[in-house]
């Protein structure tokens, strides 16, 4: 029986300590990733971007013949693509688009929206232009989802780099 009382007593110790510390955490965790785009011009790098349709030239998983992509149109700003892979499913929706970035939330069942911004910018005197991926993740207070948030960007940051590669090779490769 005392063996059960000290047991229990260093679980919520412990319990309470984890919490504790997770307060230090941030609640909003940001991963980036940027990539260099040799000879194209801004506007085709926002037109590729822009339109959920031309994602399929570039990223990965509307390149995959195994995921199930239903675009639809539902405005001058807000496209919306329905993915199904396996057993996941997304819904990706644009909020914003102009010349300069793409907005859009990815939401999952069971877990949090995600932010992301797509910022293309031209190089003064180059026949180059920069895209900066930002996607931002907003966490519970709970302890487990603040300590997710720690290793977030070593997690998802390898799939925004295979996406900007996919785009980089696809608009160097002169199409």
């Amino acid at each position: 029986m005392r063996f059960i009382k000290v047991f229990l007593a260093g679980a919520i110790g412990l319990f309470l300590v984890m919490t504790l510390l997770s307060l230090l955490i941030p609640s909003r965790v940001k991963v980036s990733r940027t990539t260099l785009i040799n000879n194209t011009t801004k506007a085709k790098v926002v037109e590729q971007l822009a339109i959920l349709s031309n994602w399929k030239n570039w990223h990965p998983v509307f390149k995959n013949s195994d995921a199930k992509i239903i675009i639809t149109a539902a405005g001058a700003k807000a496209d919306t693509a329905e993915i199904v892979y396996g057993n996941k499913s997304a819904k990706l929706v644009i909020t914003s688009r102009d010349s300069n970035a793409v907005k859009f939330i990815l939401q999952s069942p069971g877990e949090n929206d995600i932010q992301n911004e797509v910022f293309v910018s031209s190089i003064p005197g180059q026949y180059n232009v920069q895209v900066e991926w930002r996607a931002l993740n907003h966490l519970k207070w709970y302890p487990w989802e603040k300590f997710y948030g720690i290793f977030v960007d070593k997690l998802t940051g390898p799939g925004y780099e295979q996406a900007l590669g996919g785009l980089k090779d696809y608009l160097e490769s002169g199409r």
